[in-house]
């Protein structure tokens, strides 16, 4: 049996404020907000990253991320939202069970991403779409839909 947070919670093992459940997804306040009303969205089956939720459930996932939102958008009113997901540890994964972040926004609260964007030199740019893009196009369809 899987021991991961998220996992036990979705067992009923662990209490947490469930917003929304559909077949695949289950939506949750986060205990560590970034602003009140911050939720997470979830597969219920143990799914560590996005590539590998199946296609059927990533659709459920998008629909309760959407139903979510609009409800976050309605009920506290805020001027804007984010929805994010960090997927390894590299890009911030803190709970290794793939979930969506759905956040409030406020003009005043002074939260930014600070990025150092960069440039694509010489043709740096086409090399790079061209290994993703043959890697697109070499991958089985059922992969990719």
């Amino acid at each position: 049996m899987i021991q991961c947070k998220f996992c036990k919670i979705i067992r009923g093992e662990s209490d947490a404020e469930v917003l929304f459940k559909n077949k695949n997804a289950i939506a949750i306040l986060d205990i560590n907000p970034i602003h009140y009303g911050h939720v997470l969205v979830m597969p219920q089956r143990h799914r560590a990253t996005l590539v590998e939720v199946p296609d059927e459930e990533l659709l459920d996932l998008i629909k309760a991320t959407k139903v979510v939102s609009h409800a976050i958008v309605k009920s506290l009113n805020p001027p804007g939202y984010n929805v994010f997901s960090n997927n390894g540890k590299a890009a911030g994964q803190s709970v290794f069970h793939f979930h969506f972040h759905i956040t409030p926004r406020y003009d005043d609260d002074n939260i930014r991403f600070v990025l150092k964007l960069k440039k694509y030199g010489g043709d740096d740019m086409a090399v790079y779409a061209k290994r993703i893009r043959q890697q697109i196009q070499s991958s089985p369809v059922h992969e990719l839909l």
